[in-house]
């Protein structure tokens, strides 16, 4: 039994771990914090918990979060998950981070992207991106798994075949996602106050969303070249969901065959990726862990589109996955 704590347990993103977590055989929840006064029980904070876990979300700090779990999920906002982590590892607990805080690389980007300098720069390098899908083995001997962003699992996971093969051009690559609300995060904003997200789709962060860096660094390194996307997210109105189409040059007269062939080449082995004939939508994954992905060849550009839950594929059923190969687990255990 390997005991595990979630740092930062009162978001959307906590509720579906600890759901998630409740049916794993080898997983005991023995810690949550949050930074409410007064210790409010967990069902207090996400009322469909009730009956199902009895412990109180307390303000802890790491090495006694460390003391208590073999593993830890931080489900903390950017910038705060790298004041934690350094204790953490130090105390020898291995870390899931759900924040974008170990995702990137290079530090300087990391500042670029996200407007501040990074505190624990020099372990950016230790920590391994959690695409289980690409990096299953260095997930297995990892300290440190940085869990992917919800629309790069979506955009790379049908690129980076295709670039890895030679398949698409590298440049002019243009990934459109539409998201659910919920992608927002539970802190209330006015663009996701209900009159102003209902009934109305819209762009957001055009050219400047953050997870941009990130899908191009991943998908650079399925290729072995240095990859360029535009990518442009929308707000959709519903609670959960991510539709992911993307749009890239061949390298050369391809069918759709030859498309399909390298994408059910790179998956068929692995539990949470279904490549399928048809047009995936948001609802064929919605609870599940899975990412469906198709491929059409139109006008002589390659269109792939997928689908997955923003909060399971694309956040907590991955750190889910990470945690069951890290602990050496059936890689599905719980998720399916």
């Amino acid at each position: 039994m390997t005991r595990v704590a979630i740092y930062g347990a009162t978001g959307y993103t906590a509720l579906e771990l600890i759901k998630i977590l409740l049916h794993h055989p080898e997983a005991e929840i023995t810690a949550l914090t949050s930074r409410q006064e007064g210790n409010p029980h967990i069902a207090a904070v996400h009322p469909s918990l009730a009956g199902r876990l009895d412990l109180r979300c307390e303000s802890l700090g790491p090495i006694e979060v460390a003391s208590r779990a073999d593993a830890v999920f931080c489900c903390l906002p950017h910038g705060t998950t790298q004041e934690a982590v350094p204790q953490l590892m130090a105390a020898g607990t291995r870390v899931v981070d759900l924040s974008a805080d170990y995702r990137l690389r290079d530090a300087d980007v990391y500042a670029t992207w996200y407007g501040e300098k990074h505190t624990d720069a020099a372990r950016l390098a230790e920590a391994v991106y959690g695409l289980p899908e690409w990096f299953s083995e260095a997930v297995a001997k990892a300290q440190l798994v940085a869990n992917p962003g919800c629309y790069p699992t979506s955009a790379i996971l049908p690129l980076a075949p295709l670039v890895k093969e030679g398949l698409i051009e590298t440049s002019d690559i243009i990934v459109d996602s539409k998201s659910g609300v919920s992608g927002a995060g539970r802190t209330p904003k006015l663009t996701t106050h209900y009159p102003e997200c209902n009934e109305s789709v819209s762009a957001y962060n055009v050219g400047r969303h953050r997870h941009t860096p990130e899908i191009e660094q991943i998908v650079s390194d399925a290729s072995g070249r240095p990859v360029e996307v535009i990518f442009t997210p929308h707000l959709v109105p519903m609670d959960r969901g991510i539709l992911t189409t993307t749009y890239s040059r061949p390298t050369r007269d391809l069918s759709e065959g030859d498309l399909f062939a390298a994408l059910r080449a790179a998956y068929d082995d692995q539990p949470f990726v279904r490549v399928v004939d048809h047009l995936p939508a948001t609802k064929d994954t919605v609870g599940t862990n899975f990412c469906d992905i198709t491929v059409r060849v139109v006008r002589g550009r390659v269109v792939t589109i997928s689908a997955i839950d923003n909060l399971i594929k694309g956040a907590s059923g991955a750190a889910v996955q990470n945690f069951n190969i890290m602990f050496g687990y059936p890689e599905t255990t719980a998720l399916l």
